[in-house]
């Protein structure tokens, strides 16, 4: 009877030593996994980080641009050169030289 005991507890033994190394593989496949969706996600949020800087860029230049066209239109060129082309008016000391309209 020794000998059957011996062989059921070296065949359970087995058995959960196969099982633990099952359990053991199926977690490190998992874990294999998810590190692969994670490096793969660390590159597209490296790709998404890169065009929010360039993007951040853009408008950092278009907000330079405007408050250069703010501080342009507060001085008194902008006023006269605003005023010579959608008003047509001149300084004093200027002559306005239009061409001759012909009536062909």
């Amino acid at each position: 009877m020794s000998k059957s005991y011996t062989r059921q507890s070296n065949k359970r033994s087995n058995l959960g030593i196969t099982l633990l190394l099952l359990l053991t593989l199926a977690i490190a496949v998992g874990c294999g996994m998810r590190v692969a969706a994670l490096h793969h996600r660390s590159k597209e949020l490296s790709i998404t980080q890169a065009q929010l800087e360039e993007r951040l860029e853009e408008v950092q230049n278009e907000s330079k641009e405007l408050e250069e066209r703010g501080k342009y239109m507060k001085t008194k060129k902008y006023i006269e050169d605003e005023a010579k082309n959608k008003l047509g008016l001149v300084n004093e000391d200027e002559i306005l030289i239009k061409p001759k309209q012909s009536d062909d």
